[in-house]
């Protein structure tokens, strides 16, 4: 049931809004004057303010600005002494909606309805959000993660590039997504490309994009990675298994921040930060041609190595019971847990795929076993791969 509050110094026109929104079936606070509303505010989660403009000791207009600076629940101001000047002016001010008094009874309805269903899209993103940040979350205590992390909180507010190394399931996504969701381009898109997947004859149309006709299967104009980024985050995954010839135009991208289309001769300026990261030595890769030296150290302003799992063993019950929350959810198993028996187990194993091979062994034992996870249990249904 959803919770208003009304806030008018008149009796009459509180009693007669609670009488109409208590038959709707919503439930009401009321408040006299300013300073009660605000206080209530402070004390209370409501779904809609409906706020009178004119009262003693503090007006409407200054309500309406003290509560936005507390929350986001939609305002709806009421007046019988308003004009399109002040209607203009709430709403300039952040207020939902401005109605007239008399009050029309369905006008009225109608925007408490509206302004309902903004507040619940607002709380379901919220959670999204908060779903997406911990989807993406940095797990573990160890000195290795501790030293990961202080470095995202350091480097991520700046522009500086990323060079992100350590072997394949360690994580260095989960790296490159913390340094963009903390940085100035938060609400900027993070566009994820992995080098390694796309074909070389792919790539630069990948990247830069490409012209219409600019070659067979080019049937319409496309954007690419680059301009999809603009004003946020490109993160060049497996930068290593790029081919030379994508290498030397991501290198002029990076110096002159412009790219061009394939096909076309038109340079589009671009604003984004490059986070690459790879499995290889780069450095060996530079020795035998396969990478340029140039594009490497325009990469590497900031390195960050991730670890292999079996270096930071500490880090494994917490992860494992990150994931066994997950898929226990997932598979109606929200109380089913592990031993620390079961934990020391897991510490023995050596984990040539990291934490993405942890992830699988997790999903399978929360699937196998019943409402606790034993030694036993990771003894057999976990083969490890060394």
């Amino acid at each position: 049931m959803a919770t208003i509050l009304v806030v008018d110094d008149e009796r009459s026109i509180r009693n007669t809004l609670r009488d109409i929104l208590e038959h709707e079936k919503y439930k009401v606070d009321e408040a006299v004057d300013g300073m009660e509303a605000l206080e209530n505010i402070k004390n209370n989660s409501y779904e809609v303010i409906l706020c009178d403009i004119k009262m003693p000791q503090m007006d409407g207009m200054e309500v309406l600005e003290k509560t936005l600076e507390i929350t986001d629940t939609p305002v709806v101001m009421i007046s019988g002494h308003g004009n399109i000047e002040t209607a203009v002016e709430a709403i300039k001010k952040g207020a939902f909606d401005y109605i007239e008094k008399p009050l029309d009874l369905n006008r009225l309805l109608v925007t408490i309805r509206n302004a309902i269903d903004r507040t619940d899209l607002m709380n379901e993103t919220k959670k999204l959000k908060r779903k997406v940040s911990k989807a993406y979350d940095m797990i573990g205590d160890s000195q290795a993660m501790q030293e990961i992390k202080d470095m995202v909180e350091r480097v991520a507010p700046s522009d500086a590039r990323v060079l992100i190394t350590g072997e394949s399931g360690t994580g260095k996504e989960l790296v490159a997504r913390w340094l963009h969701e903390k940085s100035r381009r938060a609400k900027a898109p993070f566009i994820e490309v992995n080098c390694a997947a796309i074909p070389p004859e792919l790539i630069e149309s990948q990247l830069f994009g490409h012209e219409k006709g600019s070659f067979t299967s080019a049937i319409k104009q496309r954007k690419g990675d680059f301009e999809q980024a603009n004003g946020g985050t490109i993160f060049l995954d497996e930068i290593g298994d790029m081919s030379l010839s994508a290498q030397a135009k991501v290198l002029r991208a990076l110096e002159e921040s412009k790219i061009m289309r394939v096909g076309g001769e038109k340079e589009i300026k671009v604003d984004v930060r490059v986070i690459a990261a790879t499995n290889k030595d780069l450095r060996k890769e530079i020795e035998a041609n396969n990478f340029r030296e140039d594009l490497y150290h325009r990469l590497s302003v900031i390195l960050i190595n991730v670890p292999p799992l079996k270096e930071r063993a500490e880090d494994i019950p917490p992860i494992a019971e990150h994931y066994k929350q997950e898929f226990g959810a997932a598979q109606g198993k929200p109380d089913i847990e592990f031993t620390e028996e079961a934990f020391e187990e897991l510490k023995k194993i050596t984990w040539r795929g990291n934490v993405r091979e942890l992830r699988n062994v997790v999903e399978r034992l929360v699937i196998l076993c019943d409402k606790e996870i034993t030694a036993e249990d990771v003894k057999k249904y976990v083969q490890p791969l060394g």
